[in-house]
């Protein structure tokens, strides 16, 4: 492990083209463009099946695609997708990458807002709508607020899978920190292999912190539980129902 250590703290490593801050940067981006796509497909679609009820087996079909080998489906898109792109450029790994690293934000997404959305009290609902409240009203101002929590944690476990997988896009010659695994590995160089590891790993974990973060600001204490110091009791789980209601209540 010195010699990891060593590697790591070489400042000739951490700058230029090849060299970790580039890395990452890249490593971001390939992750940044599979989420942002994911959860415009599996979002919108997660809010229509909770709100509705209809249309459950999509999740389960979603599901499925986890059992996808990232690897062998990478390669084979590679195949069919490389004689499609003339010119030179990084479409032709990229495509390939994201479709992959999409296929796998998808279900976590898609799976706990569906479930977000369905698992809201139904009273609190019952209650939006004997307000007077439309079924868009319910949705946006009462079922998304209360599935927050599932929500993002949908989002973080989304987060985690891609930042974690991305690494495969330097198996057919696109940059990010997976760079540094490969190349260790094809060299026998074990420093370098074993610090874009840690460095692959790191990123999760610095990501998930940030998105921990913006979860306890923008859900609701009274959805999250979240209350003061004081000792817990039966106000505070009145408090988090009567949260609820205001949540309706706009």
């Amino acid at each position: 492990m010195s010699s990891t250590f060593s590697w790591l703290n070489d400042p000739d490593n951490w700058h230029g083209a090849d060299g970790i801050l580039s890395r990452v940067g890249e490593h971001l981006q390939y992750s940044a463009i599979a989420l942002g796509i994911g959860a415009v497909i599996a979002f919108p679609l997660g809010l229509l099946i909770g709100h509705t009820r209809r249309g459950s087996w999509l999740v389960s079909a979603a599901n499925a695609l986890r059992a996808l080998p990232t690897i062998g489906l990478l390669v084979l898109l590679y195949v069919i997708i490389a004689p499609q792109i003339h010119g030179r450029g990084n479409a032709v790994y990229l495509i390939p990458t994201e479709i992959v690293l999409v296929l796998l934000a998808i279900p976590p997404i898609l799976a706990n807002t569906y479930a977000g959305v369905q698992n809201v009290d139904p009273a609190v609902r019952d209650a939006a709508t004997g307000m007077g409240m439309t079924g868009g009203q319910v949705l946006g101002r009462v079922e998304l607020p209360n599935a927050l929590p599932l929500i993002f944690s949908g989002l973080r476990s989304a987060t985690l899978q891609v930042i974690a997988t991305a690494t495969i896009a330097a198996y057919i010659g696109l940059g990010g920190l997976g760079r540094f695994v490969y190349d260790g590995q094809a060299s026998q160089d074990f420093a370098q292999r074993t610090s874009g590891a840690i460095l692959v790993a790191a990123l999760a974990v610095v990501v998930d912190f940030v998105l921990a973060t913006v979860q306890r600001y923008a859900v609701s204490r009274g959805v999250s539980g979240r209350f003061s110091r004081r000792a817990a009791g039966p106000a505070d789980a009145l408090g988090a129902n009567v949260a609820q209601v205001e949540v309706a209540a706009g």
